[in-house]
């Protein structure tokens, strides 16, 4: 048991989810040869920044023999280590160029239709009514809108049709698998999603929303039915937010607060025999499927 900054928390009891929550990011690294001794290299790293930053006492200059105490790690290393670490807060230009754009399709009444959804939109317009050029030019001027225009149809974004007009594409919902945008919100959706739960462990009340509805001993179809039934339903609550957000972030509201509402489908085969056989003796039972909270 330790006790730090005023929390208690049972490391033997953690290290069960730990290891659970680390598998597939273990698996990742390894596709990816990120290979153990770099993995541990970045974890040295990342454990004397925590301490260095987030570990200090109140009004007291954080020493190396402090944060060696707290990580386990030789003081001459924590020496060597201090004032390192990569930024996890760094968002790609291209990244957040689309997302805003994307956000503003998607949300602002100018450019959606009655319910909700993306205007098919000229290239230019002279009268002032909706456009592509108009909508880029309504997020930044930093780059012209031809060039977004031309990007997002090599990355198959943005399509025309039989007029002539930009259509939004449904992959443009889906980043390109191994891009930088999807490489990108793969930490930072993990870590909002992770550090919420986190918050939540070590209050003494949940202070964020971070629930899920799990069912388990169900057939292929059943469970393939319910991944397609939860997309929608995710979809939906996603637009309607944005929308919701859109409308209430004016530059009137500025601050320096962010804000972030996220959802995932996940469905898999259980395939180690211990869960067969729990899933076999429990089968789809109410008791057994019931909605439940991940780590709250």
């Amino acid at each position: 048991m330790t006790e730090i900054g005023g929390s208690s928390l049972d490391g033997a009891k953690l290290q069960g989810p730990l290891a659970r929550l680390l598998r597939p990011l273990v698996r990742l690294a390894i596709r990816s040869g990120v290979t153990f001794p770099a993995l541990t290299d970045l974890l040295r790293e990342l454990y004397v920044n925590v301490a260095e930053h987030e570990f200090a006492l109140p009004s007291k200059s954080q020493t190396d023999s402090r944060v060696s105490l707290l990580t386990g790690i030789h003081r001459k290393e924590v020496s060597r280590l201090r004032g390192a670490g990569a930024p996890v807060n760094v968002v790609p230009v291209a990244v957040s160029r689309t997302s805003r754009i994307l956000a503003r399709w998607l949300a602002d009444p100018a450019f959606t239709d009655a319910d909700g959804r993306p205007l098919p939109l000229p290239r230019s317009s002279e009268d002032g009514s909706p456009s592509f050029d108009a909508l880029v030019e309504s997020v930044t001027r930093d780059v012209r809108p031809r060039v977004v225009l031309d990007e997002w149809r090599d990355r198959g974004l943005v399509t025309r049709d039989p007029s002539d007009r930009i259509v939004l594409s449904e992959s443009a919902f889906v980043p390109q698998s191994g891009s930088d945008q999807q490489l990108y919100y793969l930490g930072r959706n993990l870590h909002d999603h992770i550090a919420a739960a986190v918050t939540n462990v070590e209050s003494p009340q949940p202070r964020f929303l971070e629930r899920a509805v799990h069912y388990d001993g169900l057939s292929h179809d059943v469970a393939a039915m319910l991944e397609q039934r939860s997309r929608d339903v995710a979809i939906d609550a996603l637009q309607t937010v944005n929308r919701d957000a859109h409308a209430a972030a004016t530059p009137q509201e500025s601050g320096s607060w962010r804000w972030i509402f996220g959802v995932y489908v996940y469905a898999e085969e259980v395939v180690d025999d211990e869960s067969i056989d729990a899933a076999a003796n429990a089968g789809p039972s109410r008791e057994n499927g019931k909605p439940g909270d991940e780590g709250t």
